[in-house]
C-alpha cells in the first residue's frame, strides 16, 4: 500500500515535541475503498511505517486509550486492526431489540472479551426474548456486569438460561422488566460472586401478598450493595436483605409498603451496613430507631419522608457516631429541625457533608454544628425559612474547614455575602440560587473580595421547588457533592431529578436567563459608566 490516494488508511501521529502533558493521540481517516487484506506496509506518506511492528498487546492497549468513536473508525483500517479492536474490547452497549437475535453470532464472534455488557431496548419497540438472551449468554460465559433495560420480552425462563452460562457475575442491574421471583431466585442461587444488585419497576413482582418471596441464594453471602426503586412489591427482597450478611450498602427508594418492621429485622440480622438511602417510603421514627443498630453507619439519607421526626434522628446520632454524610429533605414538614441537628453535632464529630433541604434549622443548631464538627466541608441549606443573614455569619465565622456552601431559596441578602468575603478561610466555592435579597452586586463583591473562591449565583424566581437524591452521587436541589473526602466539582452540575411538571421552565433555565442577562446588562452599564468618568 503506497502513496496513492486511493490508500485504505492514512495514519498520523502528534508530533513528539508538543506538550509533554497531553496524551499522544492516533487517528485514523478510512476511505470508502474496500479495506486491504493486511496492513504490512513500509511507508506512509513518504515516513517509515512502524505501526506494524507493535506488538498486538501495545496495539491493544492504544485502543484502549481511545474514545468509543475513534475505536470504530481504527477498526476498519485492516484486518488485523479489526480483530485486534473487538478481542480488546471489554465493554459494549447493545440495542437490545428483538431483531438483534440474528446479528448475535456475528457481533459476539467478534467481541468475544467483553465482560461489561448493556442491554437496552426502546420502549416503544419489542425487545429480545429468552432465546436472545441464552445466545448471548452462551457466548459471553465471561460477564462481570450485566445491565438489562425496558426487554420486557424477557422471562423467567430466558433469566434461568444466563444464571446457568454466566455465574462469574458480580453486578446485576434491571430496569423496567417483566420477568419475577422465579428468575432472580435463579440468578442469586447461580451467581455466587454477585456483589451488587439495583431493581428498578420489576414487573413481574406484583401479585400482591401471594408474592414469590426472593433470596436468599447462594449470592447473599457476597452481596455487597442492594438498590430497589419504584417496586409495588420490594418487600419480597426481605430474605435476600436479610441473609445478606456482608451488605454495605441498602437503597430503597419510592417502594410501597410500610417498611418499619422489616428494617426491624434487617437493622438485627445486618449490622456491617454503612450506607442508607430511604426515599418516599412508609418508615418512621421506629424505623431510624432500629437503623441506629447500624453502629458502622457513615452515610444517611433521609428523603421526604414525613412521619421520622427529632425523636429517630435522635436515637441515630446517639448510636451511630462514625455518621460523615447526612442528607435530610424534610419535605417542609418541619418535624426534623433543631432538636435532631443538635443532637447530630454532639454525637458526630466526623460529619463531613451536610444537606438540608426543607428543613428549619436556627442559629442554635447551625452553631453547635459548626463548633462540633470541624470536618464539616460541604453544607447545601435549600428551602429554609430561618436561613437568614444571622446564620451565614455564624458558619462563615466558624466552620473553618467548609470548602463548598450551596444556599437556596432562603431569606439571605448580601449583607451575609460580605460574612463569608473574610471567613471559612478554606472556601472554594459558593453556590446561591433563588435568594432574592442576594444581588449581582453582592456576589461580585464577593468574588472581588474572595478571588479564589468561585461564585455561582442564580437569583431567578421558580414556580415550585423540589429534590431528589434517588440517582447514585449526591445531588440535592440543584447542587451535586463530590463523594470524596475534599474533592469540589470545578463547576456546578445541574440536577436530573425534578420530578413535578409545574418545575419545567425552571429546569430549563428560562426563568433563571432573564436574572442573568439582567445582570450581565447592569454590570455592562456599570463598567461603561466608569470608564466614560
Amino acid at each position: 500500500m503506497g502513496q496513492s490516494s486511493s490508500s485504505a488508511a492514512v495514519l498520523s501521529r502528534r508530533d513528539s515535541n508538543h506538550s509533554h502533558r497531553s496524551k499522544p493521540k492516533l487517528t485514523a481517516v478510512v476511505s470508502p475503498m474496500q479495506v486491504e487484506e493486511s496492513c504490512e506496509f513500509d511507508i506512509i506518506d513518504g515516513s517509515l511505517d512502524y505501526i506494524s511492528d507493535l506488538p498486538d498487546e501495545c496495539l491493544a492497549c492504544i485502543f484502549q486509550s481511545l474514545s468509543s468513536a475513534d475505536r470504530k473508525r481504527c477498526s476498519l483500517v485492516c484486518r488485523r486492526w479489526l480483530s485486534i479492536e473487538g478481542q480488546s474490547r471489554h465493554r459494549l452497549s447493545l440495542n437490545a431489540q428483538s431483531d438483534l437475535f440474528t446479528m448475535v453470532p456475528v457481533l459476539l464472534s467478534r467481541f468475544d472479551s467483553v465482560t461489561k455488557l448493556a442491554l437496552k431496548c426502546d420502549r416503544r419497540s419489542a425487545s429480545i426474548g429468552d432465546e436472545a438472551l441464552e445466545a448471548i449468554s452462551a457466548r459471553c460465559r465471561n460477564l462481570t456486569r450485566l445491565k438489562l433495560r425496558s426487554c420486557r420480552d424477557i422471562t423467567d425462563t430466558g433469566m434461568a438460561a444466563l444464571a446457568k452460562n454466566c455465574k462469574g457475575l458480580k453486578k446485576l442491574s434491571c430496569g423496567s422488566c417483566t420477568f419475577g421471583a422465579k428468575g432472580m431466585n435463579a440468578v442469586l442461587d447461580n451467581c455466587a460472586s454477585l456483589e451488587e444488585l439495583s431493581v428498578k419497576r420489576l414487573r413481574g413482582i406484583t401479585d400482591g401478598a401471594a408474592a414469590e418471596p426472593i433470596g436468599p441464594g447462594l449470592a447473599a453471602s457476597s452481596l455487597k450493595m442492594i438498590c430497589l426503586k419504584e417496586l409495588y412489591n420490594g418487600q419480597c427482597f426481605g430474605p435476600l436483605i436479610i441473609g445478606s450478611k456482608n451488605l454495605r450498602t441498602l437503597k430503597l427508594f419510592r417502594c410501597s409498603g410500610d417498611w418499619d418492621k422489616l428494617l426491624q429485622v434487617i437493622a438485627d440480622r445486618v449490622t456491617s451496613m454503612v450506607e442508607i438511602h430511604l426515599e418516599r417510603l412508609q418508615v418512621s421514627d421506629a424505623g431510624l430507631a432500629a437503623i441506629s443498630n447500624c453502629l458502622d453507619l457513615e452515610i444517611l439519607h433521609l428523603v421526604k419522608t414525613p412521619e421520622c421526626t427529632n425523636f429517630g434522628l435522635v436515637s441515630v446520632a446517639e448510636r451511630c457516631k462514625l455518621l460523615r454524610k447526612l442528607h435530610i429533605d424534610g419535605w417542609k414538614a418541619n418535624r426534623i429541625g433543631d432538636e435532631g441537628l443538635i443532637a447530630v453535632a454532639k454525637n458526630c464529630p466526623n460529619l463531613q457533608e451536610l444537606v438540608l433541604i426543607g428543613v428549619n434549622p436556627t442559629k442554635n443548631s447551625i452553631e453547635m454544628l459548626a463548633s462540633n464538627c470541624p470536618n464539616l466541608e460541604r453544607l447545601a441549606l435549600c428551602g429554609s425559612d430561618t436561613v437568614g443573614d444571622a446564620e451565614i455569619c455564624c458558619i462563615a465565622a466558624k466552620c473553618v474547614a467548609l470548602k463548598k456552601l450551596c444556599i437556596k431559596s432562603c431569606p439571605v441578602s448580601d449583607h451575609g455575602m460580605e460574612a463569608l468575603a473574610s471567613g471559612c478561610p478554606n472556601l472554594v466555592k459558593v453556590k446561591v440560587k433563588k435568594c432574592r435579597g442576594v444581588t449581582c452586586e453582592g456576589a461580585d463583591w464577593l468574588r472581588t473580595s474572595r478571588g479564589s473562591v468561585a461564585v455561582n449565583l442564580d437569583s431567578g424566581e421558580v414556580e415550585h421547588q423540589d429534590a431528589s437524591v434517588s440517582d447514585v452521587g449526591a445531588q440535592e436541589n440543584g447542587v451535586e457533592f463530590a463523594l470524596a473526602p475534599g474533592q469540589m466539582p470545578a463547576a456546578p452540575v445541574a440536577s436530573s431529578s425534578t420530578v413535578r411538571s409545574t418545575s419545567f421552565k425552571a429546569r430549563l433555565g428560562l426563568l433563571s436567563g432573564r436574572s442573568l442577562v439582567a445582570c450581565t446588562l447592569r454590570r455592562w452599564s456599570s463598567g461603561n459608566s466608569s470608564s466614560r468618568s
